[in-house]
């Protein structure tokens, strides 16, 4: 027996189960549909509305996927103010803001040209939420050029740190923070005391970096026990320093070295 969609699945489960009911040529095509905009747009949101219709959007609506008897349609929101140069749109041609995509039993689709359509969707979204998106304060900057965040989790507050960054410390931050992402994927993120700290879920941190005047200070908590030792001594007996001065060269190499053996020791859990 077929699954039908029902109440209490998330609506990515209830369009699993609409292509599952469906179960002939329109269910291939919806699901061949939805692949193409998951490619196109891998943080895509997946919604169910007005009681049964797929929907995708990424900062509003990107377009339906509407199944009836002989044809799949998929409706652009906003598909009036966005360029076709492939010609996808043959339905709702006269509308003042949508435009659809009619597809039948065995018609075949330019996947490359929807695809950049739906990118071409979301960058309208997207430039629309950042016009109504009230523009946001610039961080203070305290001692030391340091900015001033507020506490919170999460990758948002430390790209806010770094984006408030002074002059040539940013680049210092930006390199920093994707050097541990790419050596440890699964670091947890948040500011604390105006610091980006790192660490590892149930574990507690095991990095931060901190603005002074004259360089950027990267705290290793368990730095004692890292091989080679970081340079730079604290009054606390288990945390090392590195201090980055503006001209001083970065070894990535030597740097990703200690993040991975911090990342795998017992963190710091007082922060």
């Amino acid at each position: 027996m077929k699954k039908r969609p029902s109440r209490g699945e998330s609506p990515s489960e209830r369009i699993d189960a609409r292509i599952e009911e469906l179960g002939d040529w329109r269910g291939k095509t919806l699901s061949r549909l939805r692949v193409l905009i998951r490619q196109a747009d891998p943080e895509v949101v997946e919604e169910w509305r007005w009681r049964g219709v797929p929907v995708w959007s990424h900062d509003g609506l990107i377009c339906t996927g509407e199944t009836y008897k002989n044809v799949v349609k998929m409706t652009f929101l906003k598909g009036a103010s966005l360029k076709d140069p492939s010609r996808l749109f043959n339905s709702s041609l006269d509308g003042n803001a949508r435009r659809a995509i009619d597809l039948h039993e065995g018609e075949r689709i330019d996947e490359e040209a929807l695809k950049a359509l739906v990118r071409a969707a979301v960058a309208l979204n997207g430039s629309s939420a950042r016009r109504s998106r009230p523009a946001a304060a610039t961080p203070a900057l305290l001692a030391g050029g340091n900015p001033q965040i507020a506490k919170a989790d999460g990758d948002a507050p430390v790209q806010a740190y770094i984006a408030a960054m002074p002059g040539w410390k940013r680049d210092v931050g930006r390199r920093l923070d994707a050097l541990i992402v790419r050596t440890v994927p699964d670091a947890r993120k948040a500011v604390r005391w105006n610091s980006p700290f790192y660490g590892i879920e149930g574990q507690g941190w095991f990095l931060s970096f901190h603005c002074f005047t004259k360089y950027v200070k990267v705290a290793f908590f368990r730095g004692t026990s890292l091989r080679p030792l970081p340079p730079v001594e604290s009054k606390d007996p288990n945390t090392r320093y590195l201090h980055i001065h503006e001209d001083d060269p970065l070894d990535e190499k030597l740097v990703a070295r200690w993040i991975r053996q911090a990342s795998g020791l017992p963190g710091d859990p007082l922060f």
